[in-house]
Protein backbone atom coordinates (compact mmCIF):
# COMPACT_ATOMS: atom_id res chain seq x y z
CA UNK A 1 0.00 0.00 0.00
CA UNK A 2 0.83 4.01 -0.74
CA UNK A 3 0.37 6.03 2.46
CA UNK A 4 0.06 9.29 1.86
CA UNK A 5 0.26 11.70 4.93
CA UNK A 6 -0.65 15.39 4.24
CA UNK A 7 -0.68 17.81 7.19
CA UNK A 8 -2.52 21.51 6.93
CA UNK A 9 -2.09 24.45 8.97
CA UNK A 10 -2.02 27.86 9.12
CA UNK A 11 0.70 30.31 10.48
CA UNK A 12 0.69 34.45 10.99
CA UNK A 13 4.11 34.96 11.06
CA UNK A 14 5.54 37.94 12.83
CA UNK A 15 8.64 39.78 11.87
CA UNK A 16 11.41 39.98 13.86
CA UNK A 17 13.49 43.58 13.23
CA UNK A 18 11.61 43.59 9.87
CA UNK A 19 12.44 39.62 9.07
CA UNK A 20 9.89 37.26 8.62
CA UNK A 21 11.19 33.79 9.14
CA UNK A 22 9.47 30.14 8.54
CA UNK A 23 10.74 27.40 10.45
CA UNK A 24 10.12 23.78 8.96
CA UNK A 25 10.94 20.86 11.14
CA UNK A 26 12.51 17.98 9.39
CA UNK A 27 14.04 15.53 11.67
CA UNK A 28 14.39 14.88 15.31
CA UNK A 29 17.74 15.03 16.94
CA UNK A 30 19.17 12.09 19.87
CA UNK A 31 17.09 12.27 23.54
CA UNK A 32 19.66 11.21 26.00
CA UNK A 33 17.56 8.98 28.92
CA UNK A 34 18.15 7.34 31.99
CA UNK A 35 14.40 5.64 32.44
CA UNK A 36 14.08 2.16 31.94
CA UNK A 37 13.42 1.29 28.60
CA UNK A 38 10.62 -1.81 29.96
CA UNK A 39 8.83 0.62 32.50
CA UNK A 40 8.70 3.65 30.20
CA UNK A 41 5.54 4.95 29.39
CA UNK A 42 4.57 4.73 26.04
CA UNK A 43 4.53 8.59 25.24
CA UNK A 44 8.53 8.46 25.86
CA UNK A 45 9.39 5.37 24.22
CA UNK A 46 10.08 7.48 20.82
CA UNK A 47 13.59 8.75 22.76
CA UNK A 48 14.87 4.71 21.86
CA UNK A 49 14.50 5.40 17.82
CA UNK A 50 18.20 4.48 16.66
CA UNK A 51 19.84 6.77 14.16
CA UNK A 52 22.14 6.27 11.63
CA UNK A 53 25.50 6.84 11.36
CA UNK A 54 26.98 10.38 11.13
CA UNK A 55 26.63 11.56 7.06
CA UNK A 56 25.02 8.16 6.04
CA UNK A 57 22.23 9.25 3.98
CA UNK A 58 18.43 7.95 4.73
CA UNK A 59 17.07 5.79 2.41
CA UNK A 60 14.05 8.44 2.47
CA UNK A 61 13.52 11.22 -0.40
CA UNK A 62 13.29 14.99 0.72
CA UNK A 63 11.82 17.39 -0.94
CA UNK A 64 10.59 20.84 -0.76
CA UNK A 65 8.88 23.77 -2.07
CA UNK A 66 7.60 27.07 -1.00
CA UNK A 67 5.11 29.31 -2.07
CA UNK A 68 5.58 33.03 -0.24
CA UNK A 69 2.33 35.39 -1.90
CA UNK A 70 2.85 38.63 -0.19
CA UNK A 71 0.30 41.52 -0.45
CA UNK A 72 2.72 43.88 -1.46
CA UNK A 73 6.50 43.62 -2.98
CA UNK A 74 9.01 41.38 -1.18
CA UNK A 75 12.30 42.07 -0.69
CA UNK A 76 15.24 39.90 0.11
CA UNK A 77 13.95 36.09 0.56
CA UNK A 78 16.68 33.39 1.56
CA UNK A 79 17.15 30.62 3.30
CA UNK A 80 20.51 30.43 5.83
CA UNK A 81 19.89 26.23 5.92
CA UNK A 82 19.57 25.39 2.15
CA UNK A 83 20.86 26.20 -0.94
CA UNK A 84 17.48 27.00 -2.44
CA UNK A 85 16.48 28.24 -5.86
CA UNK A 86 14.47 31.19 -5.25
CA UNK A 87 12.39 32.49 -8.41
CA UNK A 88 10.03 35.87 -8.41
CA UNK A 89 7.01 34.94 -11.17
CA UNK A 90 5.81 38.34 -9.88
CA UNK A 91 6.61 41.30 -7.12
CA UNK A 92 4.65 40.05 -4.64
CA UNK A 93 5.57 36.06 -4.62
CA UNK A 94 8.16 34.35 -4.51
CA UNK A 95 8.67 30.35 -5.15
CA UNK A 96 11.02 28.49 -3.77
CA UNK A 97 12.74 24.91 -4.72
CA UNK A 98 15.34 22.81 -3.18
CA UNK A 99 17.45 22.03 -6.40
CA UNK A 100 18.91 18.62 -5.28
CA UNK A 101 15.81 17.05 -4.25
CA UNK A 102 16.75 13.80 -2.63
CA UNK A 103 18.29 12.68 0.79
CA UNK A 104 20.06 15.55 1.49
CA UNK A 105 18.56 18.50 3.34
CA UNK A 106 16.62 15.98 5.64
CA UNK A 107 19.27 16.55 8.22
CA UNK A 108 18.55 19.95 9.42
CA UNK A 109 15.31 22.79 9.87
CA UNK A 110 14.42 24.19 6.83
CA UNK A 111 14.53 28.08 7.89
CA UNK A 112 12.86 30.45 5.30
CA UNK A 113 13.31 34.53 5.44
CA UNK A 114 12.27 37.21 3.74
CA UNK A 115 11.58 41.14 3.91
CA UNK A 116 9.28 43.17 2.37
CA UNK A 117 11.04 46.11 -0.26
CA UNK A 118 10.12 49.40 0.59
CA UNK A 119 11.52 52.60 2.51
CA UNK A 120 8.04 54.03 3.14
CA UNK A 121 4.54 52.67 5.26
CA UNK A 122 3.57 50.12 2.82
CA UNK A 123 -0.42 48.84 2.21
CA UNK A 124 -1.33 45.45 0.96
CA UNK A 125 -4.56 43.94 0.41
CA UNK A 126 -5.29 39.87 -0.28
CA UNK A 127 -8.85 38.54 -1.11
CA UNK A 128 -10.65 34.98 -0.98
CA UNK A 129 -14.03 33.66 -1.49
CA UNK A 130 -14.96 29.44 -0.53
CA UNK A 131 -17.72 28.24 0.70
CA UNK A 132 -20.11 31.04 0.24
CA UNK A 133 -17.81 33.49 2.05
CA UNK A 134 -15.50 35.98 1.31
CA UNK A 135 -12.44 36.97 3.48
CA UNK A 136 -9.59 39.74 3.73
CA UNK A 137 -6.79 40.63 5.05
CA UNK A 138 -5.15 44.24 4.85
CA UNK A 139 -1.50 44.58 6.48
CA UNK A 140 0.19 47.71 6.86
CA UNK A 141 3.78 47.39 6.79
CA UNK A 142 6.02 49.70 8.72
CA UNK A 143 9.35 50.92 6.35
CA UNK A 144 12.53 49.18 6.92
CA UNK A 145 14.71 52.20 7.33
CA UNK A 146 13.39 55.80 8.39
CA UNK A 147 14.45 58.91 9.99
CA UNK A 148 13.97 60.57 13.30
CA UNK A 149 11.32 62.78 11.89
CA UNK A 150 9.07 60.60 10.91
CA UNK A 151 8.54 59.34 14.53
CA UNK A 152 5.87 61.59 15.75
CA UNK A 153 5.77 63.12 19.38
CA UNK A 154 5.59 60.55 21.78
CA UNK A 155 3.61 60.37 25.41
CA UNK A 156 4.69 57.32 27.40
CA UNK A 157 2.91 56.43 30.89
CA UNK A 158 4.38 53.75 33.10
CA UNK A 159 1.73 52.05 35.13
CA UNK A 160 4.04 50.54 38.03
CA UNK A 161 2.97 47.97 40.22
CA UNK A 162 4.64 48.95 43.90
CA UNK A 163 2.16 45.51 45.27
CA UNK A 164 3.24 43.47 48.00
CA UNK A 165 4.71 41.03 45.98
CA UNK A 166 6.56 43.41 43.58
CA UNK A 167 9.54 43.54 46.52
CA UNK A 168 12.59 42.92 46.01
CA UNK A 169 13.93 41.53 42.25
CA UNK A 170 10.48 42.64 40.32
CA UNK A 171 9.99 46.13 41.73
CA UNK A 172 13.98 46.26 41.27
CA UNK A 173 13.56 45.30 37.45
CA UNK A 174 10.62 47.83 37.08
CA UNK A 175 12.66 51.01 38.19
CA UNK A 176 15.37 49.86 35.90
CA UNK A 177 13.00 49.55 33.04
CA UNK A 178 11.84 53.01 33.56
CA UNK A 179 15.03 54.67 34.10
CA UNK A 180 15.82 53.73 30.82
CA UNK A 181 13.05 54.26 29.14
CA UNK A 182 13.53 58.09 30.58
CA UNK A 183 16.99 58.08 29.69
CA UNK A 184 15.56 57.57 25.90
CA UNK A 185 13.00 60.18 25.67
CA UNK A 186 13.62 63.27 23.26
CA UNK A 187 12.52 66.83 24.07
CA UNK A 188 9.52 66.57 22.14
CA UNK A 189 8.14 63.81 23.80
CA UNK A 190 6.11 63.37 27.26
CA UNK A 191 5.58 60.92 30.04
CA UNK A 192 3.80 59.79 33.31
CA UNK A 193 3.88 57.61 36.22
CA UNK A 194 1.34 55.65 37.53
CA UNK A 195 2.17 53.80 41.08
CA UNK A 196 -0.81 51.60 41.47
CA UNK A 197 -1.38 48.67 44.79
CA UNK A 198 -4.48 49.09 46.80
CA UNK A 199 -4.80 52.27 45.18
CA UNK A 200 -3.10 53.67 42.80
CA UNK A 201 -1.48 57.86 42.46
CA UNK A 202 -0.10 59.95 39.38
CA UNK A 203 2.81 61.34 39.39
CA UNK A 204 1.23 64.60 37.59
CA UNK A 205 -2.51 65.31 36.34
CA UNK A 206 -1.28 65.78 32.97
CA UNK A 207 2.02 64.22 31.01
CA UNK A 208 4.90 66.32 32.13
CA UNK A 209 7.17 66.95 28.96
CA UNK A 210 11.09 65.57 28.56
CA UNK A 211 12.96 67.80 31.03
CA UNK A 212 15.55 68.48 33.23
CA UNK A 213 13.95 68.45 36.58
CA UNK A 214 11.05 66.58 35.64
CA UNK A 215 13.28 63.92 35.17
CA UNK A 216 15.13 63.77 38.24
CA UNK A 217 11.40 64.14 39.69
CA UNK A 218 10.25 61.40 38.15
CA UNK A 219 13.67 59.17 39.16
CA UNK A 220 13.15 60.47 43.28
CA UNK A 221 10.04 59.18 43.34
CA UNK A 222 10.42 55.90 41.42
CA UNK A 223 12.99 55.42 44.18
CA UNK A 224 11.11 56.09 46.80
CA UNK A 225 8.94 52.86 46.12
CA UNK A 226 9.61 49.87 47.98
CA UNK A 227 6.44 47.57 47.32
CA UNK A 228 3.52 46.78 49.59
CA UNK A 229 -0.40 46.37 49.06
CA UNK A 230 -3.00 45.22 47.04
CA UNK A 231 -2.94 44.74 43.79
CA UNK A 232 -5.73 47.02 42.21
CA UNK A 233 -4.90 46.98 38.10
CA UNK A 234 -8.23 47.85 36.55
CA UNK A 235 -8.21 51.53 38.01
CA UNK A 236 -5.20 52.26 37.50
CA UNK A 237 -5.16 50.99 33.68
CA UNK A 238 -8.79 53.07 33.71
CA UNK A 239 -6.79 56.22 34.61
CA UNK A 240 -4.19 56.05 31.96
CA UNK A 241 -6.39 55.94 29.72
CA UNK A 242 -8.18 58.84 30.93
CA UNK A 243 -5.35 61.06 31.15
CA UNK A 244 -6.05 64.10 29.37
CA UNK A 245 -4.34 64.50 25.71
CA UNK A 246 -2.31 67.71 24.49
CA UNK A 247 -2.35 66.97 21.16
CA UNK A 248 -4.08 64.76 18.98
CA UNK A 249 -1.38 63.56 17.13
CA UNK A 250 0.74 62.19 19.91
CA UNK A 251 1.10 58.63 20.04
CA UNK A 252 0.53 57.38 23.36
CA UNK A 253 1.59 54.50 25.11
CA UNK A 254 1.17 52.64 28.02
CA UNK A 255 3.45 50.34 29.63
CA UNK A 256 2.49 48.09 32.36
CA UNK A 257 5.26 45.96 34.85
CA UNK A 258 3.50 43.99 36.52
CA UNK A 259 3.47 40.56 37.93
CA UNK A 260 -0.66 39.91 36.95
CA UNK A 261 -1.26 38.62 40.53
CA UNK A 262 -5.12 39.76 40.13
CA UNK A 263 -7.94 38.39 39.05
CA UNK A 264 -9.75 40.79 36.42
CA UNK A 265 -8.03 39.22 33.35
CA UNK A 266 -11.49 39.24 31.56
CA UNK A 267 -11.86 42.99 32.40
CA UNK A 268 -8.50 43.95 31.59
CA UNK A 269 -8.18 42.35 27.96
CA UNK A 270 -11.77 44.39 27.35
CA UNK A 271 -10.56 47.76 28.92
CA UNK A 272 -7.69 47.23 26.45
CA UNK A 273 -9.73 45.70 23.04
CA UNK A 274 -12.23 48.77 23.13
CA UNK A 275 -9.59 51.77 24.05
CA UNK A 276 -7.38 50.57 20.90
CA UNK A 277 -7.52 53.50 19.19
CA UNK A 278 -6.82 55.45 21.89
CA UNK A 279 -3.13 53.97 22.94
CA UNK A 280 -0.96 51.31 23.03
CA UNK A 281 -0.89 48.74 25.70
CA UNK A 282 2.34 46.53 26.35
CA UNK A 283 2.67 44.55 29.28
CA UNK A 284 6.46 43.42 31.04
CA UNK A 285 5.66 40.43 32.93
CA UNK A 286 8.48 40.34 36.20
CA UNK A 287 8.61 37.72 38.43
CA UNK A 288 9.76 33.77 39.02
CA UNK A 289 5.84 32.74 38.47
CA UNK A 290 4.34 35.55 36.54
CA UNK A 291 0.56 35.17 35.56
CA UNK A 292 1.28 34.54 32.16
CA UNK A 293 -2.43 34.46 31.17
CA UNK A 294 -2.43 38.35 31.93
CA UNK A 295 0.48 39.36 30.51
CA UNK A 296 0.11 37.27 27.39
CA UNK A 297 -3.52 38.53 27.45
CA UNK A 298 -2.77 41.95 27.48
CA UNK A 299 0.01 41.93 24.58
CA UNK A 300 -3.03 39.63 22.06
CA UNK A 301 -5.30 42.39 22.97
CA UNK A 302 -3.45 45.21 22.25
CA UNK A 303 -1.86 43.54 19.48
CA UNK A 304 1.74 43.18 20.38
CA UNK A 305 4.26 40.63 22.00
CA UNK A 306 4.13 39.57 25.71
CA UNK A 307 7.71 40.45 27.59
CA UNK A 308 8.38 38.43 30.07
CA UNK A 309 11.49 38.54 32.88
CA UNK A 310 11.95 35.60 35.36
CA UNK A 311 15.39 36.61 37.03
CA UNK A 312 17.80 38.67 37.40
CA UNK A 313 19.93 37.14 34.74
CA UNK A 314 17.80 37.88 31.91
CA UNK A 315 16.45 41.21 33.47
CA UNK A 316 18.95 43.51 31.57
CA UNK A 317 18.77 41.77 27.76
CA UNK A 318 14.66 41.46 28.19
CA UNK A 319 14.04 44.99 29.27
CA UNK A 320 16.92 46.46 26.09
CA UNK A 321 14.62 44.41 23.38
CA UNK A 322 11.62 45.42 24.96
CA UNK A 323 12.33 49.35 25.02
CA UNK A 324 13.63 48.83 20.89
CA UNK A 325 10.10 47.34 20.70
CA UNK A 326 8.22 50.04 21.63
CA UNK A 327 10.21 53.19 21.08
CA UNK A 328 9.63 54.15 17.66
CA UNK A 329 5.70 54.70 16.60
CA UNK A 330 5.60 55.43 12.95
CA UNK A 331 1.48 56.12 12.58
CA UNK A 332 -0.90 57.02 15.32
CA UNK A 333 -4.32 57.80 15.92
CA UNK A 334 -4.99 55.00 13.01
CA UNK A 335 -8.12 54.59 12.08
CA UNK A 336 -10.13 52.55 9.18
CA UNK A 337 -12.92 53.25 6.92
CA UNK A 338 -14.81 50.51 4.28
CA UNK A 339 -16.61 52.87 1.62
CA UNK A 340 -17.82 50.91 -1.00
CA UNK A 341 -16.38 48.10 0.65
CA UNK A 342 -19.74 45.90 2.59
CA UNK A 343 -16.58 44.72 5.04
CA UNK A 344 -18.28 42.86 8.44
CA UNK A 345 -16.24 41.27 11.72
CA UNK A 346 -13.49 42.90 11.79
CA UNK A 347 -10.53 41.82 13.57
CA UNK A 348 -9.42 43.86 15.55
CA UNK A 349 -12.20 45.72 16.02
CA UNK A 350 -9.88 49.06 16.16
CA UNK A 351 -6.39 49.04 14.89
CA UNK A 352 -3.57 49.98 17.16
CA UNK A 353 -0.03 52.11 15.94
CA UNK A 354 2.04 51.38 13.85
CA UNK A 355 5.39 50.35 15.55
CA UNK A 356 8.76 50.03 13.12
CA UNK A 357 8.56 46.40 15.40
CA UNK A 358 5.00 45.73 14.53
CA UNK A 359 3.27 45.66 11.39
CA UNK A 360 -0.49 46.06 11.26
CA UNK A 361 -2.76 43.72 10.57
CA UNK A 362 -6.51 43.88 10.07
CA UNK A 363 -8.56 40.68 8.98
CA UNK A 364 -12.38 40.36 8.17
CA UNK A 365 -15.09 39.43 5.83
CA UNK A 366 -17.06 40.92 3.12
CA UNK A 367 -20.09 40.93 1.50
CA UNK A 368 -20.80 41.68 -2.48
CA UNK A 369 -18.08 41.85 -4.90
CA UNK A 370 -15.33 43.31 -4.02
CA UNK A 371 -15.71 47.03 -4.89
CA UNK A 372 -15.23 50.35 -3.19
CA UNK A 373 -12.12 51.38 -0.83
CA UNK A 374 -10.44 50.69 2.67
CA UNK A 375 -9.00 53.82 4.11
CA UNK A 376 -6.34 54.51 6.37
CA UNK A 377 -5.84 57.65 8.72
CA UNK A 378 -3.75 58.60 10.72
CA UNK A 379 -0.62 60.80 11.85
CA UNK A 380 3.09 60.55 11.63
CA UNK A 381 6.15 62.92 12.20
CA UNK A 382 5.86 64.13 9.18
CA UNK A 383 2.06 65.38 9.46
CA UNK A 384 -1.06 63.35 8.44
CA UNK A 385 -1.19 60.63 6.88
CA UNK A 386 -3.62 58.76 4.62
CA UNK A 387 -3.76 55.54 2.21
CA UNK A 388 -6.53 54.82 -0.07
CA UNK A 389 -6.46 50.63 -1.46
CA UNK A 390 -9.00 49.77 -4.23
CA UNK A 391 -10.44 46.36 -3.14
CA UNK A 392 -10.57 45.21 -6.90
CA UNK A 393 -6.81 45.89 -7.35
CA UNK A 394 -6.21 43.42 -4.17
CA UNK A 395 -4.30 39.97 -5.09
CA UNK A 396 -6.18 37.31 -5.11
CA UNK A 397 -4.46 34.59 -3.26
CA UNK A 398 -4.55 31.18 -5.29
CA UNK A 399 -4.17 29.15 -2.72
CA UNK A 400 -5.99 31.59 -0.06
CA UNK A 401 -7.68 29.20 2.13
CA UNK A 402 -5.24 30.67 4.92
CA UNK A 403 -7.28 33.80 5.04
CA UNK A 404 -10.36 31.72 6.44
CA UNK A 405 -8.54 30.30 8.73
CA UNK A 406 -6.35 32.98 10.41
CA UNK A 407 -10.07 34.77 10.49
CA UNK A 408 -11.71 32.40 12.27
CA UNK A 409 -8.32 31.95 14.62
CA UNK A 410 -8.00 35.85 15.29
CA UNK A 411 -12.11 35.33 16.55
CA UNK A 412 -11.93 32.99 18.51
CA UNK A 413 -8.94 34.32 20.24
CA UNK A 414 -10.85 37.36 20.66
CA UNK A 415 -13.69 35.28 22.63
CA UNK A 416 -11.17 32.96 24.29
CA UNK A 417 -9.89 35.92 26.16
CA UNK A 418 -13.21 36.84 27.70
CA UNK A 419 -14.37 33.17 28.68
CA UNK A 420 -14.38 32.40 32.25
CA UNK A 421 -16.08 29.81 34.26
CA UNK A 422 -18.67 31.69 34.46
CA UNK A 423 -19.67 32.18 31.09
CA UNK A 424 -19.59 28.43 30.62
CA UNK A 425 -23.56 28.56 30.23
CA UNK A 426 -23.70 31.84 28.49
CA UNK A 427 -23.73 32.53 24.48
CA UNK A 428 -20.38 32.82 24.58
CA UNK A 429 -19.60 29.03 24.93
CA UNK A 430 -21.66 28.23 22.11
CA UNK A 431 -20.65 30.46 19.91
CA UNK A 432 -16.62 29.56 20.65
CA UNK A 433 -17.96 25.56 19.64
CA UNK A 434 -20.09 26.79 16.21
CA UNK A 435 -16.97 28.32 14.84
CA UNK A 436 -14.72 25.29 16.09
CA UNK A 437 -16.77 23.20 14.33
CA UNK A 438 -17.53 24.84 11.25
CA UNK A 439 -13.64 26.35 10.85
CA UNK A 440 -11.96 23.16 12.00
CA UNK A 441 -10.28 24.39 15.06
CA UNK A 442 -8.89 22.95 18.41
CA UNK A 443 -11.38 25.05 20.80
CA UNK A 444 -11.42 24.33 24.64
CA UNK A 445 -15.09 22.84 23.92
CA UNK A 446 -14.12 21.17 20.65
CA UNK A 447 -11.53 18.37 20.23
CA UNK A 448 -10.24 16.51 16.64
CA UNK A 449 -11.50 12.90 15.98
CA UNK A 450 -9.31 10.72 13.74
CA UNK A 451 -11.41 7.75 12.38
CA UNK A 452 -10.00 5.20 9.94
CA UNK A 453 -12.56 3.76 7.53
CA UNK A 454 -10.71 0.58 6.38
CA UNK A 455 -10.02 -2.31 8.49
CA UNK A 456 -6.27 -3.37 7.57
CA UNK A 457 -5.36 -6.10 10.12
CA UNK A 458 -8.49 -8.28 11.23
CA UNK A 459 -6.87 -9.69 13.89
CA UNK A 460 -6.03 -6.43 15.85
CA UNK A 461 -2.32 -6.78 16.21
CA UNK A 462 0.12 -3.50 15.05
CA UNK A 463 3.64 -4.46 14.22
CA UNK A 464 5.88 -1.39 15.22
CA UNK A 465 8.87 -0.46 12.69
CA UNK A 466 11.55 1.24 14.10
CA UNK A 467 12.96 3.28 10.87
CA UNK A 468 16.58 4.92 11.45
CA UNK A 469 16.18 8.63 11.42
CA UNK A 470 19.31 10.66 10.27
CA UNK A 471 21.56 12.53 12.63
CA UNK A 472 21.24 16.09 12.31
CA UNK A 473 23.61 17.72 10.81
CA UNK A 474 26.57 18.45 12.32
CA UNK A 475 25.78 16.22 15.29
CA UNK A 476 28.45 13.65 16.18
CA UNK A 477 27.42 10.15 16.60
CA UNK A 478 28.76 10.50 20.38
CA UNK A 479 24.81 11.73 20.89
CA UNK A 480 23.60 8.76 20.74
CA UNK A 481 26.31 6.27 22.63
CA UNK A 482 29.60 7.59 22.71
CA UNK A 483 32.09 9.27 24.69
CA UNK A 484 32.51 12.96 25.26
CA UNK A 485 35.60 15.24 25.97
CA UNK A 486 37.39 11.72 27.82
CA UNK A 487 34.28 11.78 30.24
CA UNK A 488 31.89 8.48 29.20
CA UNK A 489 28.46 9.25 29.50
CA UNK A 490 25.67 7.37 31.54
CA UNK A 491 24.60 4.53 29.56
CA UNK A 492 24.14 0.53 29.03
CA UNK A 493 27.42 -0.69 29.26
CA UNK A 494 26.70 -3.70 27.06
CA UNK A 495 25.77 -0.71 24.50
CA UNK A 496 28.90 0.59 24.84
CA UNK A 497 30.94 -2.21 24.61
CA UNK A 498 28.79 -3.22 21.01
CA UNK A 499 29.54 0.53 20.28
CA UNK A 500 33.27 -0.19 20.61
CA UNK A 501 33.77 -3.59 19.15
CA UNK A 502 31.21 -3.29 16.28
CA UNK A 503 28.84 -5.93 17.53
CA UNK A 504 25.16 -5.92 17.15
CA UNK A 505 24.03 -3.27 19.38
CA UNK A 506 20.74 -3.21 21.26
CA UNK A 507 19.06 -1.78 24.18
CA UNK A 508 19.68 -3.20 27.29
CA UNK A 509 16.26 -2.54 29.01
CA UNK A 510 17.71 -4.73 32.09
CA UNK A 511 20.37 -2.35 33.09
CA UNK A 512 17.73 0.29 33.50
CA UNK A 513 19.50 2.52 30.51
CA UNK A 514 17.29 2.92 27.77
CA UNK A 515 20.23 4.64 25.97
CA UNK A 516 19.82 4.56 22.17
CA UNK A 517 22.49 3.57 20.30
CA UNK A 518 23.08 3.37 16.13
CA UNK A 519 21.36 1.39 13.79
CA UNK A 520 23.76 -1.62 13.43
CA UNK A 521 26.52 -1.36 10.74
CA UNK A 522 30.21 -2.67 10.39
CA UNK A 523 32.52 -0.93 12.80
CA UNK A 524 35.03 0.98 10.88
CA UNK A 525 38.96 0.18 11.57
CA UNK A 526 39.82 0.85 15.21
CA UNK A 527 42.28 3.32 15.95
CA UNK A 528 44.15 1.83 19.10
CA UNK A 529 45.26 4.56 21.05
CA UNK A 530 41.78 6.33 21.06
CA UNK A 531 40.17 2.43 21.57
CA UNK A 532 42.69 2.13 24.03
CA UNK A 533 41.49 5.20 26.19
CA UNK A 534 38.11 4.52 25.47
CA UNK A 535 38.28 1.15 27.11
CA UNK A 536 40.27 2.23 30.06
CA UNK A 537 37.07 4.62 30.95
CA UNK A 538 35.17 1.99 30.74
CA UNK A 539 36.80 0.03 32.62
CA UNK A 540 37.47 1.92 35.21
CA UNK A 541 33.54 2.58 34.93
CA UNK A 542 32.82 -1.16 35.33
CA UNK A 543 34.56 -1.88 38.80
CA UNK A 544 32.78 1.75 40.30
CA UNK A 545 29.23 -0.17 39.27
CA UNK A 546 28.13 -3.57 40.96
CA UNK A 547 26.92 -4.77 37.89
CA UNK A 548 29.24 -7.40 36.50
CA UNK A 549 29.04 -7.35 33.01
CA UNK A 550 31.02 -10.14 30.90
CA UNK A 551 30.66 -7.54 27.35
CA UNK A 552 33.21 -5.16 29.09
CA UNK A 553 35.46 -7.57 30.11
CA UNK A 554 35.65 -9.11 26.90
CA UNK A 555 36.12 -5.49 25.07
CA UNK A 556 39.19 -4.86 27.34
CA UNK A 557 40.73 -8.45 26.68
CA UNK A 558 40.87 -7.94 23.19
CA UNK A 559 42.04 -4.31 23.55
Amino acid sequence: DEIKVELVYSELLVPDRGVYEFVYPTVVGPRYSTADAASAPESERWVQNPYLRAGEPPSTRFDFTASISGGMPLGRVTSPSHDMKVQFPAANRALLTLPDAGTAGADRDMVIRYQLSDKRIETGLMLYEAEGERFFLCMVEPPRRFTPAAVPPREYVFIMDVSGSMHGFPLETSKAVLRNLLGRLRPSDSFNVLFFSGGSYLLSQASLPVTESNTTWALREIERQHGGGGTELLPALQKSFDLPRARRDVARTIVIATDGYVNVEREAFELVRNRLGDASVFAFGIGSSVNRHLIEGLARAGEGLPFVVLGPGEALRAATRFLEYIESPLLTRVEVKTPGFQAYDLEPGQLPDLFAERPLVLTGKYRGDPGGEIVINGFTGEGPFERRIEVNRGKVVPRGEVLRYLWARERLSSLSDFAGPRDLDTGLKQEITKLGLEYGLLTQFTSFVAVDQVVRRRDGKVTTVKQPLPLPQGVSELAVGGVVGGVARKMSVASESSMLTGAEPRMDAARGSGQQTPAARPAPPPRPKALAATVRILENQARGTSVASAAVKEAVRRA
